[in-house]
């Protein structure tokens, strides 16, 4: 086959060998033979770079062209752009300047980011500087090689999506922290989701190398599983090994953080506009109400007048991260701010208005703004993608799929994956077994992405947020529907949606036999309210042991059609006799909602 009749096809600097299958249309084991054909073995969630793809591509009748990455290139309404290139877009080149990087720790609950945390600032916070630090703050730096580097001491990934539902970026790079003895978790899958759903650079410090149990080489496998192939192997990303404990491994880290951010050239324009993020904010017992804010464009001055969300006031006064008093703060640095009228939440973005008049005017209307988009949904239902899609408002569905077992996840995610042949491109941002969380709830508020369930269940609580959060959830117990239903979507001919409407909780608290009737519980309704047509599950922790009818409600010695929350009741179920004490009883009913 002669160039000229190559199809030219545009590919990144590196991507999966999935991606690559569905760029060229084909299957992916038509890949994987290819690549195994030129001594490449690698399986279908691997990445492969460029020289690599185009020689499958070229065996395959394809040709390949390369274009810029994704943090460089303009995507749909600019959602492929990271925040600090969107906040400089109106500077002038020749005025930015670069700035110092801004991390924030990833990883599961317990393989070591507090403890890292810890290990960097007490070897590298303010070399040279008197004092040091005595407690925790929300933000500080860390000086390397002259070179400085902020770190955010935020809870890890909850409050770092946080930040970007709330049209936010805190952090230019994030730190994946895998334990040398555990590998990767549920939770280290779920923290890169986030990362790359932001796409923020991600390297991986693999902690606890000092332990006998450690495996090095297990981990990176498990890494290059889940598209971190280490720079040992060719791959892309940085994996540096450390051991917070015995403070090995922190400079090389630091190190790798410099080379990150020189290859992705932060910037900023000290003498531009004034913008950056809400890190945290408390009520002080002694000072007040305390802001801690991160500039990342511009120079903050005590005196500037500070609008962030819905608060708004003139900066009395300013602390850098070891408590001492400054009068300016550079792009990248965190400080304590005093005088602002209310506590902003964190993430918001903030910026400084000419006059404390026109900061109380702006905040009078976004809080007018804030009360008529209560009633708005923030993120598209299935039931609209198709109409925004048609009205050039977006390009792609984002998924968040939840599932009860392994088993399930990866058809489902493979199934939906294929259908991204249309013009609409399906993106699964996260797939993972377990309930539907509230991590769940911000990862797809951020990400303006839905929520796939199959054969799990969304608490009352969960439920609220993701109400609060416009974010849509659907949940199904036959793959073949949900397929189908995201099929339907894609096309403009999704049916009525069948919702789930949880009326009221009620909690056991003593089961009674009674003869030629049964176990009847009596409850206590907790919230909402119990019906006696409705439907009715009992949840034992997590576990949903019984979804079925109601057979009987009492209240004293009367039946009873309903009851509300605050009183008690005698329930009954049809076909189930197994409740037990502290069993939480679930009333919800079915609904079909016509699509719009």
């Amino acid at each position: 086959m002669s160039e000229n009749d190559h199809i030219i096809i545009e590919i990144p600097e590196s991507l999966t060998v999935r991606e690559l299958a569905v760029r060229i249309e084909t299957s992916p084991i038509d890949v994987i033979k290819q690549l195994m054909a030129n001594g490449v073995m690698a399986n279908i969630n691997q990445q492969i770079d460029f020289d690599t793809a185009a020689i499958v591509m070229e065996e395959l009748g394809f040709e390949a062209k390369h274009v810029l990455p994704p943090e460089v290139e303009q995507g749909d309404e600019g959602a492929a752009v990271p925040y600090w290139r969107r906040l400089i877009s109106d500077e002038d080149p020749e005025a930015l300047q670069s700035r110092p990087p801004v991390v924030t720790m990833l990883g599961h609950v317990d393989h070591g980011k507090t403890t890292l945390l810890d290990a960097i600032r007490e070897t590298n916070v303010a070399e040279g500087e008197a004092g040091g630090i005595t407690q925790r703050v929300a933000a500080y730096q860390v000086v390397h090689n002259d070179r400085r580097i902020t770190f955010l001491d935020t809870p890890g990934h909850e409050a770092f999506t946080a930040m970007r539902a709330r049209g936010a970026q805190g952090a230019d790079i994030a730190v994946l922290v895998v334990a040398a003895d555990d590998g990767v978790m549920p939770q280290t899958r779920e923290a890169l989701a986030h990362a790359q759903a932001a796409q923020v650079p991600v390297l991986v410090a693999l902690n606890k190398i000092d332990r006998s149990s450690a495996n090095l080489d297990k981990v990176k496998h498990e890494l290059a599983d889940v598209g971190l192939v280490t720079d040992e192997w060719d791959g892309e990303t940085i994996v540096v090994p450390v051991s917070a404990k015995m403070r090995e491994g922190i400079e090389d880290l630091l190190e790798a953080i410099v080379l990150v951010a020189d290859s992705t050239e932060i910037m900023a324009n000290p003498s531009g506009k004034v913008v950056g993020t809400v890190i945290e904010a408390e009520l002080d017992k002694l000072k007040g109400k305390m802001a801690t804010l991160l500039v990342q464009n511009g120079t903050l001055n005590v005196g500037d007048v500070v609008i962030a969300g819905t608060a708004c006031g003139r900066v009395r006064a300013m602390f850098d991260y070891q408590g001492n008093q400054i009068e300016q703060a550079m792009p990248s640095t965190p400080v304590s701010v005093l005088g602002l009228s209310d506590i902003p939440m964190a993430g918001e973005l903030f910026n400084v208005a000419e006059s404390e008049r026109s900061a109380r005017a702006i905040v009078a209307q976004r809080k007018l703004q804030a009360q008529e988009a209560k009633a708005q949904p923030k993120t598209l239902s299935l039931d609209q993608i198709f109409q925004a899609f048609q009205a050039g408002e977006t390009q792609e569905l984002r998924l968040v799929i939840k599932a009860d077992v392994q088993g399930s996840v990866e058809p489902i995610t493979s199934s939906l994956e294929e259908l991204s042949a249309g013009d609409i491109k399906v993106n699964v941002l996260h797939a993972a077994t377990g309930n539907i969380t509230e991590n769940d709830i911000m990862l797809a508020a951020a990400s303006d992405a839905i929520i796939i369930g199959f054969n799990v269940i969304a608490d009352q609580a969960t439920r609220r947020v993701a109400e609060s959060e416009g974010v849509s959830i659907r949940v199904y117990d036959i793959i073949y529907r949900l397929i189908e239903d995201i099929e339907k979507a894609l096309k403009g001919m999704l049916e009525p949606e069948i919702r789930e409407v949880v009326l009221g909780r009620a909690e056991v608290r003593a089961v009674f036999r009674i003869p030629k009737i049964g176990h009847i519980a009596g409850c206590m309704v907790l919230t909402g309210e119990l019906r006696r047509n409705a439907n009715i599950r009992v949840l034992r922790g997590e576990e949903v042991v019984f979804d079925g009818q109601v057979a009987s409600l009492r209240h004293e010695k009367d039946d009873i059609r309903e009851i509300r929350e605050g009183f008690e009741c005698g329930v009954g179920l049809k076909g189930f006799d197994k409740l037990e004490v502290s069993d939480i009883l679930e009333c919800y009913i079915v609904e079909t909602v016509a699509v719009e």
